[in-house]
């Protein structure tokens, strides 16, 4: 694998919450993706996710509980978790997510 730029691969993205994958570790898949003002609707995954915000900042509904997340902090969505993104996130998004088997 080479240098990546994320911030210009993020840029280069068709719109808002498309993402391109950039590689695996193991069985993970490394995702980038620009995010927009707008909320993603509720979902839920059969293993944990790592969000990672490189610049901007994610609003998040885990569960019942609303969590921020700002530039260089990441929250990790436990496997099952029910969660959301809520209106006012944007800027850029690692996502690191192992896919169901």
């Amino acid at each position: 694998m080479s240098v990546v730029n994320l911030s210009r691969t993020a840029a280069a993205l068709s719109g808002a919450w498309s993402s391109r994958p950039l590689g695996e570790v193991g069985t993970a898949c490394v995702k980038v993706l620009r995010m927009d003002e707008l909320p993603v609707e509720e979902e839920t995954h059969g293993t944990a996710e790592v969000l990672l915000v490189l610049d901007g900042r994610l609003e998040l509904s885990v569960e019942d509980a609303e969590v921020t997340v700002g530039p260089g902090e990441m929250y990790a969505v436990p496997a099952g978790a029910r969660h959301a993104v809520r209106a006012g996130s944007r800027g850029t998004l690692v996502i690191v997510e192992v896919p169901e088997s």
